[in-house]
């Protein structure tokens, strides 16, 4: 897109929202030994615009992931209406990657770097059978859940904690302290929901946050025990991992939530 006043190609700042399923792919970020969610965007944008951008994702998401909405931006000098790049995209992803929206973003927009939070869903199929439609889409957890001992558990979260006891082993970040903003545990038939949204996430830590709710609705551990682990910053064992097929980055919040 040429600028007549600056006599010179104006950049453009193109942000996209997606929508994806992640089972067939190595999270977000390009890595060795399988396909990843932005290289599979970055071929249909390199298809679309016959070059190969540079894209920034608001975050890696592990192996397996899911998004309800996922952003990330791209510069290009190409003048292709957004509405042009949201239908030509989603021409030629693959069926598990849709665009849900495309428009122009100002020129200091980052989609991590001006990321203000995030929410995570993690979808638990809680029925003795399985159900078949959703294998790769949630956790099948046989057991019942007690929803007020959930809740209970969910409410110890919220707030401004350090959450070293919570999070992976692999975790790189020296600050553990975060600001969790709202969670709590829905019921819908037997589809059981647990929801965060916070100012930002520890490696692998919503899905440690739904173990050790499991733990405390298996009687493996007491409500009582979660002050102590948060102020000794030691992660107990029943407090597992979960599968990430349940856990979906479900918004993307580009405005202070703490107000």
């Amino acid at each position: 897109m040429y600028d007549e006043r600056q006599g010179e190609t104006a950049i453009r700042n193109i942000k996209l929202i997606l929508c994806y399923r992640g089972t067939g792919y190595l999270g977000f970020q390009v890595q060795p030994g399988g396909i990843t969610i932005c290289e599979a965007v970055q071929d249909a944008i390199e298809r679309i615009f016959g070059v190969r951008y540079d894209v920034k994702g608001c975050s890696r998401t592990d192996s397996g992931v899911h998004a309800n909405r996922y952003c990330l931006n791209f510069r290009t000098d190409s003048d292709l209406p957004t509405w042009r790049i949201k239908r030509g995209l989603n021409a030629v992803l693959p069926g598990d990657i849709a665009v849900l929206e495309a428009e122009d973003a100002p020129e200091e927009f980052h989609a991590r770097y001006s990321c203000k939070g995030k929410r995570y869903v993690y979808k638990i199929w809680n029925s003795e059978v399985r159900n078949p439609f959703l294998t790769g889409l949630t956790y099948h957890y046989f057991r019942p859940i007690d929803l007020e001992r959930a809740r209970q558990v969910c409410g110890f979260f919220v707030g401004r904690h350090d959450f070293a006891a919570f999070c992976g082993s692999k975790n790189t970040k020296e600050d553990t302290v975060r600001t969790i903003y709202a969670c709590d545990m829905r019921r819908s038939g037997d589809l059981v929901e647990f929801f965060v949204e916070g100012d930002g996430f520890l490696y692998n830590m919503v899905r440690i946050l739904v173990g050790t709710v499991l733990a405390v609705n298996e009687n493996r551990l007491d409500v009582r025990d979660l002050p102590r682990m948060m102020e000794l910053g030691v992660r107990r064992v029943e407090c597992r991992t979960m599968p990430a097929c349940g856990l979906y980055l479900d918004e993307v919040f580009y405005q202070d939530r703490s107000e």
